[in-house]
């Protein structure tokens, strides 16, 4: 399946010489390809459902109602058929989540990240107990619970990411942008709260810049 790049079906979604993940219509345009070279096969052919997930992903940032059901298809194929694969079953369910997410659907979001995030923190799976718990944290923050969503950014996030990533890699950014983002939008910050927010923000945009170029949407 991956002519001997060793990129497989991950080919569609990340660029094999510089790592970075595709986005924006070059993304869409990948997913529906992807779609299309395995949708003549069985629904029992683990390309076929890592298809429609990669389909379903890019169709999320810019057409969540249409992500909605296609990533829901793929959650149901992967308890189906893989259901021993857990680490599928988790990133099957977090792609819902975000679309729930993006749709405004907070609570149910809130729910499935909960399970997913105290599922990752019990398997001592590192680099998805940041992903999963910033993915925890957006939507916590979105819902006002900035108490909550500090503290779990702090105590417990932040620590692993540095740990496990390092201050370089996008995560650990990501998990720092989700700290700015609680510390700025709570109405009871304080003035010290509001200096560390700028503080991260500067710092985080400066690495972001470095690592992947003016062009890139985080930067």
């Amino acid at each position: 399946e991956d002519q001997g790049t060793g990129e497989g079906i991950r080919k569609w979604e990340t660029c094999f010489d510089c790592g970075q993940r595709f986005h924006g219509a070059v993304f869409l345009a990948l997913g529906w390809a992807c779609w299309k070279t395995y949708v003549g096969r069985p629904d029992t052919d683990e390309f076929r459902c890592n298809a429609i997930g990669i389909l379903g992903n890019a169709l999320c940032p810019s057409r969540p109602e249409e992500a909605l059901p296609v990533l829901e298809a793929n959650l149901a194929l992967t308890r189906r058929y893989w259901s021993h694969h857990e680490e599928d079953i988790l990133i099957a369910q977090s792609n819902v989540s975000s679309c729930l997410a993006d749709l405004g659907r907070l609570d149910e979001a809130l729910v499935l990240y909960r399970a997913i995030y105290a599922r990752r923190v019990a398997m001592r799976d590192e680099a998805n107990i940041v992903i999963d718990g910033g993915n925890l944290c957006s939507v916590l923050i979105r819902l006002e619970r900035f108490v909550e969503a500090k503290a779990l950014l702090r105590d417990q996030l932040l620590p692993v990411a540095r740990r496990s990533l390092g201050p370089e890699h996008c995560y650990f950014m990501d998990t720092e942008e989700w700290l700015v983002q609680a510390l700025h939008r709570d109405p009871g910050a304080t003035r010290d709260d509001l200096l560390e927010a700028e503080a991260l923000a500067l710092g985080t945009l400066q690495r972001r810049r470095r690592v992947f170029g003016p062009a890139h949407p985080s930067t």
